[in-house]
């Protein structure tokens, strides 16, 4: 399994509303504004200052800066599904996802790891409820700043992915990530926080699908008529029509 920024971890009760799509913009310009989110303002940096803050932090804790229990349960975690899961978690998900028994039988497998699992969810809610507690429309607008690439973030030069959004196009990562949380509510971990936050990782997945956004540069972003379109169809989906739409790889159908 490839290691990469965006793989590594794409591993609040009821469906999400479409209320937040009246919040959506289509596209990012000037500087971010720092003013009304208390953080310092970041010299070049492009699109919300709070959803910037929010990816950047979440690859700080996940991949550049790792506690050592996010270490120990990466290194319990992915030893597992390369053992058990070679062709790949997703494609394990999938397989187990059309069988009668799920998700018991995706639960009974991913037992063995509900304790990394459990590190790793607490991990990415822990930091989106530091961002966007109590604020689930701007979470949603974070995600489809994310999935346009319409965040800038100048600090990530160095590693030369200064747009925050999925890596790839065709961005695999979301499935990797639904793959995860879908063990994550099998085996009843955060499964209602789960529930609410999977549409918009699917709305994520089909906003970056069609704006194929450039990793190092940022993207002026979809009109706004379409991505409220697709937040129509996506922010009020349930767990079952969302394991039937990331049957389809690699974009929606």
């Amino acid at each position: 399994m490839t290691l990469d920024r965006r793989n590594l971890l794409k591993l609040t009760a009821g469906a999400v509303t479409v209320a937040g799509a009246a919040v959506l913009t289509g596209a990012a310009t000037g500087t971010a504004a720092a003013a009304d989110t208390g953080l310092p303002p970041v010299p070049g940096m492009l699109g919300d200052r709070r959803a910037n803050e929010l990816w950047y932090q979440l690859d700080e804790i996940a991949l550049y800066h790792q506690s050592q229990e996010v270490q120990d349960a990466y290194a319990v975690l992915f030893p597992f599904i390369q053992q058990n899961a070679p062709e790949g978690l997703y494609e394990k998900w999938r397989e187990l996802s059309r069988e009668p028994a799920y998700p018991k039988n995706y639960a009974e497998f991913a037992k063995p790891v509900e304790g990394p699992l459990r590190v790793l969810s607490k991990l990415q809610l822990d930091n989106f409820d530091h961002f966007y507690r109590g604020d689930e429309a701007g979470l949603v607008k974070a995600f489809a700043a994310f999935g346009q690439g319409i965040l800038f973030d100048p600090r990530r030069a160095p590693e030369e992915s200064e747009v925050h959004t999925m890596n790839g196009n065709p961005p695999s990562g979301y499935h990797f990530w639904h793959s995860v949380l879908r063990a994550q509510m099998a085996l009843g971990i955060d499964r209602h926080r789960w529930a609410r936050i999977d549409p918009m990782i699917g709305f994520g997945w089909a906003l970056q699908s069609i704006a194929k956004p450039d990793h190092r540069h940022v993207n002026p972003g979809l009109p706004r008529e379409q991505v409220r379109t697709l937040a129509r169809y996506w922010l009020p989906r349930s767990p079952a029509e969302l394991d039937r739409d990331f049957q389809s790889a690699p974009y929606p159908a």
